[in-house]
């Protein structure tokens, strides 16, 4: 089964070995995501509701590169420093996924690679269908298509399409 990545472009994905999403047929599995502010640094810190939206609006990018959205998880995993902080999260993730509730696991950790980070998140996405094939680009002889009606041809029929008079 074919393979999709997406990536971020973060040094840590080269250093640590690993994509920020990976499709795989109708699934979607999405790393921890930090709520970066894309410059090395944490986007603001101290607010654990303003880095939950931070880190959905990095999933969501990373989801319809691959041909998914929100509304197409179907589980989220939360990381949090501090639990005591837990409503601020859930309040984010509630407005996020209202909708459409995915299964939801939220657990206290010790600690993120970044002081300033107070939560972590990653989803699973289940899409209705897999993304469609690359097109074939049609193929040419002296600057006009050939339109076989099966490719590549079988019978001498499909043969002559296109062909030469």
């Amino acid at each position: 089964m074919a393979r999709q990545r997406a990536f971020s472009g973060t040094p840590w994905e080269e250093q640590v070995g690993y994509c920020r999403a990976l499709r795989v047929g109708q699934q979607v599995f999405v790393s921890g995501t930090s709520p970066s502010d894309g410059q090395g640094g944490t986007f603001a810190p101290g607010n654990a509701y303003a880095q939950t939206q931070r880190c959905f609006e990095i999933i969501q990018q990373a989801l319809v590169e691959l041909g998914a959205d929100l509304s197409d998880v179907v589980r989220t995993r939360i990381y949090v420093t501090d639990m005591s902080r837990w409503e601020e999260v859930a309040r984010a993730h509630q407005e996020r996924f209202a909708d459409h509730p995915p299964c939801n696991t939220m657990v206290e950790i010790s600690a993120l690679i970044n002081p300033d980070m107070l939560v972590e998140i990653e989803v699973e996405a289940l899409c209705e269908a897999a993304p469609a094939p690359p097109s074939r680009p049609q193929g040419m002889i002296l600057g006009r298509p050939i339109q076989p009606t099966a490719f590549p041809p079988m019978t001498g029929t499909d043969l002559d399409e296109g062909g030469l008079d």
